[in-house]
């Protein structure tokens, strides 16, 4: 996942779990020079929507193991990354990197959602939890916007 990868690149270079946004921000774009400061700025509201950071008395902290995170020496992040996803295409990337083929994944999900008669998104959160993944932020959000369409 390539999100994971640019949030987990400043933490492992300062050689720390906390860092202050304005010192992740300059890692990504004044060391790194992958970002303008407004881009890397974007990038922390990303990964925070995403679930993969989160701030801890006024620091940003990585909700997942850095060190698991496989660095490509060579890695340049692709600005892709900076657009928020859906919550499907969230659900996606999870079932991918569990080592899912995407063409199963998105047929698995076809497949409940027609045998169910529920949302896409719906479909997906189950065909994750069947395979496993826990998906629990993807599933408040879905529960959310189900709750908002049947008010």
């Amino acid at each position: 996942m390539s999100l994971q990868v640019a949030v987990a690149v400043p933490f492992r270079q300062a050689g720390t779990d906390r860092l202050g946004e304005g010192a992740f921000v300059v890692a990504l774009s004044l060391d790194r020079e992958w970002f303008s400061p407004d881009q890397a700025k974007r990038l922390v509201d990303v990964a925070v929507g995403r679930g993969l950071l989160e701030t801890v008395d006024g620091d940003l902290v990585a909700t997942f193991d850095l060190d698991a995170v496989d660095i490509p020496a060579e890695y340049t992040p692709d600005t892709d990354i900076l657009r928020a996803q859906s919550t499907f295409e969230q659900l996606l990337d999870r079932l991918t990197d569990a080592g899912m083929a995407k063409q199963e994944a998105v047929a698995a999900a076809n497949e409940t959602q027609r045998r169910l008669g529920i949302t896409l998104e719906a479909a997906a959160v189950l065909v994750a939890t069947r395979e496993g993944i826990a998906v629990d932020a993807a599933a408040d959000a879905v529960r959310t916007d189900l709750s908002g369409q049947s008010a």
